[in-house]
């Protein structure tokens, strides 16, 4: 059987499509490494960190799990997340699971789009990054979605894009964090930062607080 799906479906690095690998080592530590802050365009309020540029491996990695169902993905991309988290709370920028659980909230996703991919790439990613930081008791709390109206974003300047977004994040059924909690607001790309500041506006409505927003990529 699987060399019937290679066959139809060749095994490739989800990175730099190096055949006989699904993730190769050296796209493993290209999106590895320190997190870089990020200044978008619009101001969600808190910082924004990214494991790098949308190019490269981390481009390529996204999109096939996007939009090519590259669902064993998740758990690299997860992983090079988990990483990014240890490194922030080492520089101080959230705090050690000693002092606060961390939640992880995954930025809402189009239905529509999650139906077409066999499930939320993002939501996915955040749940291989709670299971990388084990033993540590991380949550992952889906709880936002976008309401009816929205459109996809590709090509929207930043002004249209919160016009397209505004008002329609909304938050789904689930246990909020506590206040103690250390949130952080998990995304795959960060482009002008409307995703952000929407989701972030709907959660501190129901009073949760976000500390970070940590992405995989970077669009400038």
């Amino acid at each position: 059987m699987r060399a019937l799906i290679d066959l139809v479906l060749p095994l490739e690095c989800g990175g730099c499509r190096t055949p006989g690998t699904r993730w190769c080592r050296q796209c493993g530590e290209a999106v590895s490494g320190e997190p870089v802050g990020v200044h978008t365009r619009l101001d969600p309020g808190v910082p924004v960190w990214s494991l790098g540029p949308h190019d490269g491996p981390r481009r390529r990695a996204v999109i096939a799990a996007k939009e090519h169902g590259r669902r064993d993905l998740a758990r690299p991309l997860g992983v090079a997340l988990a990483g990014a988290v240890d490194m922030l709370r080492h520089w101080g920028e959230l705090d050690p699971p000693q002092l606060a659980p961390l939640v992880l909230v995954p930025a809402p996703t189009r239905a529509g789009a999650a139906r077409r991919r066999g499930g939320d790439p993002v939501t996915a990613m955040a749940r291989a990054a709670a299971a990388a930081l084990r033993p540590e008791p991380v949550t992952v709390a889906p709880l936002l979605r976008l309401g009816a109206g929205v459109r996809d974003s590709v090509g929207m300047s930043a002004a249209r894009r919160r016009r397209n977004l505004a008002g329609r994040v909304r938050l789904c059924g689930g246990l909020r964090p506590s206040r103690a909690s250390t949130v952080v607001l998990v995304d795959d790309v960060v482009t002008t930062g409307a995703t952000a500041c929407e989701s972030l506006s709907a959660l501190a409505a129901a009073g949760v607080r976000v500390h970070a927003v940590l992405t995989v990529t970077f669009a400038e």
